[in-house]
């Protein structure tokens, strides 16, 4: 299945929607789905396809929609760590198959629980013991329910049995496959399941998320300092404090990770600004902090961020066309 990235922004946003339900359907009852290695496969490549388009809109789809419910968690959240994977595949240099092994195990990571991990992100009280038990034992469970899917990459295999393992802090080329792929999919499952918000918890900021993942230095490896390399302390789609007491979206990477663009959507007194107000490199209010989507008390449009999400991409054709956001306010501009 193609994007037509002629087509009016919501297409793509639509797209992302539709992938997530077909990894959900594919994720809950993957024995009743003949072809499952394939099927799988189709959705990395329509994965693929959409941030290769542009990785900043892919983001800022993918951190928007983690945010904003705890609905549906179980595929949500494999969606969002199989594309943090691919983007930092590319940076940490991973052979191909190595970088493929590592998207199919960030996708089906969490079979072995994904009712299960649906229902607790819904949860508000402590995990029963039961529960404790299933999660404590969903590596080995999504192993043998993979091989029961005919799934025969050893390499794939393991690190789903092994995703959930703390390996010591030495260099990713000192490290065999198995455990190189655990240790980036480690990284990545923490800082995900950080962001992501539950019914007993708001979602984290991105850049405190990071600061956890430093703690006990077990993460604080390459892994890390590549995941602020290709996302930045504030991600696209995430939510920043200004120094004139405005709160903006984050739209694209900058320069360096501390300087994205941004918007203003929030007034000082706590009033939704439409237009927003775009801010340009040149002229833009400091960021004071990064702040998570539930410390917001106003309730932003979801469809309205998407499309100004991909207001400032007009150095892409396709990208320009899909832009309607008619009158936003643009500062510093010439």
């Amino acid at each position: 299945m193609q994007a037509r990235y002629d087509e009016p922004y919501e297409d793509l946003l639509g797209l992302w929607s539709d992938l997530e339900s077909a990894l959900s359907v594919l994720l809950s009852e993957p024995l009743r789905m003949p072809g499952f290695t394939p099927k799988l496969q189709q959705i990395d490549l329509w994965l693929q396809d959409l941030i290769s388009h542009d990785t900043d809109v892919a983001l800022y789809l993918m951190f928007q929609r983690a945010a904003s419910t705890t609905v549906g968690y179980s595929p949500s959240h494999a969606l969002v760590c199989a594309s943090l994977c691919h983007v930092l595949s590319k940076l940490l240099n991973l052979p191909q198959t190595e970088r493929d092994t590592l998207i199919q195990a960030a996708l089906t990571m969490n079979i072995g629980m994904t009712a299960l991990q649906n229902q607790l992100a819904e949860q508000r009280e402590p995990l029963s013991s039961v529960q404790s038990e299933q999660v404590k034992l969903h590596p080995m469970e999504g192993r043998v329910l993979l091989e029961r899917l005919l799934v025969r990459d050893a390499l794939w295999l393991e690190t789903v049995q092994y995703h959930h393992e703390v390996l010591p802090p030495v260099p990713l080329a000192q490290l065999q496959p198995v455990q190189r792929l655990v240790r980036i999919l480690g990284t990545v499952d923490r800082y995900a399941a950080l962001i992501s918000p539950r019914k007993t918890r708001g979602g984290r900021s991105a850049i405190e998320s990071l600061q956890i993942l430093q703690q006990g230095q077990q993460y604080a490896d390459e892994v890390k300092r590549a995941l602020i390399e290709v996302v930045g302390l504030y991600p696209p789609g995430t939510y920043v404090q200004l120094d004139n007491g405005e709160i903006a979206v984050v739209l694209r990477r900058g320069p360096n990770p501390a300087e994205p663009q941004i918007a203003s959507v929030i007034d000082p007194e706590g009033h939704g600004l439409y237009p927003p107000i775009l801010h340009m490199a040149s002229r833009k209010p400091q960021i004071s902090s990064g702040l998570s989507r539930s410390s917001l008390t106003l309730d932003l449009d979801l469809r309205s961020m998407a499309q100004l999400g991909v207001h400032s991409a007009r150095g892409s054709a396709s990208l320009y066309r899909m832009v309607k956001l008619p009158g936003s306010k643009v500062l510093g501009a010439s």
